[in-house]
């Protein structure tokens, strides 16, 4: 399998902690290049050095023709000058590494790369790192500032061990051509191509000085301004939980008040391509169901995957599970959980069906016919209790189009009106309501003794809305799902690994998608 392979994948950090030692970072090459110089990309960099000295010492490296080999493992292959695993993990860092990729500038994607960064020579040239705009500017002003670390970058006076990269999100188009335009080269043998996602909110401080809230150029952006008096939050301190509560109108705020506004936290998706066969695979930063966020972005993924997935050009995508299905929505924290991907891997498996039946409208895959439930986005489909939000009483009235954030297709603007309870009493409010939203299943009342949830019960569909077993292979059969950033909780209880494995297999099935998940282990290899 490793032979016929176009990608090799060495996970060096499986987790989003609170282990430090197995922070998110991947390893990605093509087969093609065999450990040349330049051959590898790290994707995240949580984990780094240490990962590599970790997995390099699970295996015995041979001393051939004055080098050493290593002869098994996921290292398997590449030629060594040292002995030690320490030193070729600094000999691999500063040479067979060509580029560190960061989807956000969380330190649990990120603390790896700052703590290594002294050990690259300037003499070999700096280290390309590359990220959207958003998330350098991140980097370069709160971590390499010379404040909370020394600026070893190329700007500013810096060290010139790190030279910023700034992607074009969503491609750039001055590269590539055919299905590869907008891809841009990486390493030796692999280009990429970043798309912009949504990790959670974070609160902006209105700064009486400048005028304005949070700090101008951070990873924080602003969603669209039609969307964001619709979904102001403040922070309702009325209860020692801090539970977050619908904002007062604008209309309520006295000139000199200025309310903290929430704003959608930026995180990344690569699309990894090997230039030699033309295959890809997606690896995923910290993400949130699009049915929860303001600023809704991962239908825009699974539009550009799915005909990749039909054509059997894509075969793998690494995703975040960080929790199981015990948690709440309020206490995900911008992550995903087995319900909320299965939704989404639902969207995903209806836009893979339009791809290959071009003819059919196949995006209602896994929707149920009722609509009279509960919704989470807004969808139609009944809303797992877990998946909680506002209660909102509405007249009926006109709807109206309008563009939606970030260059999405547009979305419906439901200018019903909608109250909220505050303070002050019921404020009114206009929600924005998406035309087509992530599906979520039903979670079932019933919880286990152990506080886990019991199994899914199936949804009730139709023969007419799921496939059936004489209709070909399910949507996402040949797919690969690797599980990473799960939170470990460091107990004696069964691992989080597992209950989130058993969770999404048994909601997989139910779903009809076809698709595999795994979940890695730290200094696994995998080929794909």
């Amino acid at each position: 399998m490793a032979n016929k392979a176009a990608f090799q994948v060495i996970v060096l950090g499986p987790t989003g902690g609170p282990r430090e030692d197995s922070l998110t970072g991947l390893l990605v090459r093509s087969t093609s290049t065999h450990w040349s110089t330049n051959s590898v990309i790290a994707v995240d960099a949580g984990t780094l050095v240490s990962g590599i000295i970790h997995t390099l010492e699970q295996y015995n490296a041979e001393l051939k023709d004055g080098t050493y080999m290593m002869d098994e493992g996921p290292f398997a292959g590449l030629r060594m000058p040292y002995k030690s695993a320490q030193a070729n993990a600094a000999h691999i860092f500063r040479d067979i590494i060509g580029a560190v990729l960061i989807t956000h500038a969380h330190l649990d994607h990120l603390a790896g790369l700052a703590i290594n960064t002294p050990m690259l020579e300037a003499g070999n040239g700096p280290k390309p790192l590359a990220a959207l705009p958003s998330i350098v500017a991140a980097i370069k002003n709160h971590m390499f500032n010379d404040v909370i670390w020394p600026n070893l970058s190329d700007e500013d006076g810096g060290a010139g061990l790190l030279t910023y990269q700034r992607l074009v999100e969503g491609g750039n188009p001055r590269f590539g051509r055919g299905d590869a335009k907008g891809y841009i080269r990486t390493c030796d043998g692999l280009l990429a191509r970043c798309l912009g996602i949504s990790h959670g909110r974070c609160r902006q401080r209105f700064h009486p000085e400048s005028g304005t809230h949070h700090r101008v150029g951070s990873s924080v952006f602003t969603a669209d301004p039609l969307m964001l008096p619709s979904r102001a939050i403040s922070v309702d301190h009325t209860t020692d939980a801090g539970i977050y509560s619908p904002a007062r109108s604008p209309r309520m705020l006295s000139a000199n008040q200025k309310e903290p506004i929430w704003a959608t936290v930026e995180s990344s998706a690569f699309f990894i391509r090997d230039q030699h066969t033309g295959n890809e695979i997606i690896i995923f930063g910290d993400v949130e169901p699009d049915c929860v966020s303001l600023d809704p972005r991962n239908k825009r993924i699974w539009e550009a995957a799915a005909p990749k997935i039909a054509a059997g050009k894509l075969r793998a995508i690494f995703i975040e599970c960080s929790y199981d299905d015990s948690v709440e929505d309020a206490y995900l924290y911008g992550h995903l959980c087995p319900r909320h991907l299965i939704a989404e891997l639902t969207l995903l498996a209806g836009k893979v069906m339009e791809a290959r039946h071009p003819s059919m409208t196949i995006s209602s895959f896994g929707k149920r016919k009722r609509s009279d439930t509960n919704t989470c986005g807004g969808s139609g489909e009944q809303m797992s209790p877990r998946s909680k939000r506002p209660q909102s009483f509405s007249v009926p009235a006109g709807k109206r189009s309008e563009p939606s954030p970030m260059g999405m297709a547009s979305a419906t603007v439901d200018m019903r009106p909608r109250f909220y309870s505050t303070a002050e009493g019921l404020v009114e409010i206009p929600e924005l309501v998406h035309d087509e939203p992530t599906p979520s299943y039903h979670e079932p009342d019933d919880v286990s003794d152990s506080g886990n949830p019991a199994d899914p019960a199936p949804p009730s569909t139709s023969p007419e809305e799921a496939p059936t077993a004489n209709s070909g292979p399910l949507p996402l059969s040949g797919l690969s799902v690797y599980i990473i950033h799960i939170k470990e909780d460091l107990t004696d209880d069964i691992p989080p690994r597992e209950r989130i494995l058993k969770q999404l297999r048994s909601r997989g099935e139910v779903a009809r998608l076809g698709c595999e998940f795994y979940a890695p282990h730290r200094g696994e290899g995998i080929w794909i």
